[in-house]
């Protein structure tokens, strides 16, 4: 039992410590809640409980910073509004044609022997 404490508190004391400097070499930009001071004071004066509301709360992702991500062309707004109407009938039109052709194909073919 007391070996588990020794490493549980060694495991403690290792993530307050990378808490404490994580925290301490964020820019600025990258907090979320209060000022980077106050993080700093929280992950200090509350050890495992302010380390681990650092990283769920405080601590911003870089995904979170408005980046835009990459969307598929028919998921992007802009690039439906840049094709025509009468483009995308002709493209949807082509699609079906292309998968009734795909659907024949395989309709047409001999039904495979089941094996044994």
């Amino acid at each position: 039992m007391a070996r588990l404490l020794i490493i549980g508190g060694f495991l403690a004391a290792v993530f307050w410590v990378f808490s404490i400097v994580d925290c301490a070499v964020q820019p600025a930009t990258r907090h979320r809640g209060v000022r980077k001071p106050v993080w700093l004071i929280i992950v200090i004066l509350i050890p495992v409980i302010g380390g681990i509301l650092w990283f769920v709360i405080g601590r911003r992702r870089a995904n979170d910073q408005g980046v835009p991500r990459m969307l598929a062309p028919d998921d992007d707004p802009a690039f439906l509004r840049s094709i025509s109407k009468t483009e995308q009938d002709a493209r949807i039109r082509r699609l079906e044609e292309e998968l009734a052709r795909l659907d024949d194909e395989t309709d047409e073919g001999p039904a495979p022997e089941p094996r044994a």
